[in-house]
């Protein structure tokens, strides 16, 4: 019977999602891969009209950790992730008066994958920082084209107007959007669109890592 990687985490000691050695319990990395790890300075990028801040470009190691965590089930690693992106945070940013807002999955997706990746880091960054979750977007229509591949103004063309507040829901005036990785920031945008229809008037947005050049 051929395991899981979720089952093989469970029964073997722990290894590292980037290169598959032994790495320490509770880490995603070994000691060698963890060095790898390409870091940014403090100071958040602008993206299709939103403030934008990760610790890590999207590469190496960073670039395994998110695909653990996002297409082979690895949701442990979401804790040491937000650890990374409480600890490197500008200040000011990771703040209690702001509320996380996981970027939203499409429900097709989130079925198969068994998850929004983006809500479980929100969940373990606002059990590192007392913030509290506002899971209060959701996205709408079909599936569509995976963003993968696609170019900006694809991506930007293909998500707008995709993302709601969910029926009910009043957003907090200030939002952190939260997302495991960000390229073009089209995603965000529509988030940030929403939100700021909805009421909110400070939108920002973290995560784990941005694509190399951004």
């Amino acid at each position: 019977m051929r395991l899981t990687d979720t089952a093989r985490a469970l029964l073997a000691p722990p290894f590292c999602w980037s290169c598959g050695a032994g790495a320490p319990p509770h880490e995603p990395l070994c000691g060698s891969c963890k060095r790898r790890l390409r870091w940014r300075d403090r100071q958040p990028v602008e993206l299709a009209g939103v403030q934008v801040w990760a610790p890590l470009a999207y590469d190496g190691p960073a670039r395994a950790i998110v695909r653990a965590l996002k297409f082979r089930g690895a949701v442990g690693v979401a804790g040491p992730m937000s650890a990374q992106m409480a600890a490197s945070a500008p200040p000011g940013l990771v703040d209690g008066s702001m509320a996380l807002v996981p970027v939203p999955l499409h429900p097709r997706r989130a079925r198969a994958r068994g998850f929004n990746q983006a809500e479980r880091l929100a969940t373990a960054l606002g059990r590192r920082t007392g913030m509290r979750v506002d899971d209060g977007l959701r996205r709408r229509g079909p599936a569509g084209e995976r963003q993968v591949g696609r170019g900006r103004s694809e991506r930007l063309a293909g998500i707008a107007g995709a993302v709601e507040l969910r029926p009910g829901i009043r957003p907090p005036a200030r939002a952190l959007l939260v997302d495991d990785v960000v390229t073009t920031g089209a995603t965000l945008a529509a988030c940030a669109a929403a939100l700021r229809a909805g009421g909110a008037t400070d939108v920002r947005a973290i995560a784990y890592a941005l694509t190399p050049g951004r």
